[in-house]
């Protein structure tokens, strides 16, 4: 499905879509790889998410700590919602440092991950892709395999 989103409304609306339809797992954490070109809104969707899942502390890019963790209050699914940008890591053994292996494992968490490409085996392979494009300075294309009505 390819989604055109011409707005940070559009951003937010299809955010909230997305984690509707976005399949929980029972027995690990939800994660999101998002891939796309520098300035293609990785970020900006992983802020739509946070104000959809109830978060209102202000959520920055992890650029430059790698990663953020934020308390998700009362929600069905998760508790946690972890944004990692992957930009900055040269080998995936930097995310030793994150317990990488303990955030992917609680299924309470939802983890979204900016550059997933630079973790290499690390990404789950059975984790849901959103592939981001620019289009121009007020469009952007964003590609996924979880079909959304409207």
């Amino acid at each position: 499905m390819e989604k055109v989103i011409r707005s940070i409304a559009e951003l937010e609306r299809f955010a909230q879509e997305y984690l509707k339809a976005l399949p929980a797992h029972a027995h690990k954490a939800t994660v999101v790889g998002l891939s796309g070109d520098l300035g293609s809104g990785k970020t900006a969707f992983a802020k739509a998410t946070a104000r959809a899942l109830g978060i209102s502390e202000a959520v920055l890019s992890p650029t430059f700590v790698i990663a953020k963790f934020y308390k998700i209050p009362e929600h069905p699914r998760w508790s946690h919602f972890v944004h990692i940008d992957a930009y900055r890591i040269e080998d995936s053994a930097e995310l030793k440092p994150l317990k990488w292996h303990d955030i992917t494992a609680d299924p309470r968490n939802i983890v979204l991950i900016e550059w997933p490409e630079r973790i290499g085996e690390l990404f789950p392979p059975d984790a849901a892709m959103l592939r981001f494009r620019f289009i121009n300075e007020t469009t952007r294309v964003i590609i996924s395999k979880i079909w959304l009505h409207g």
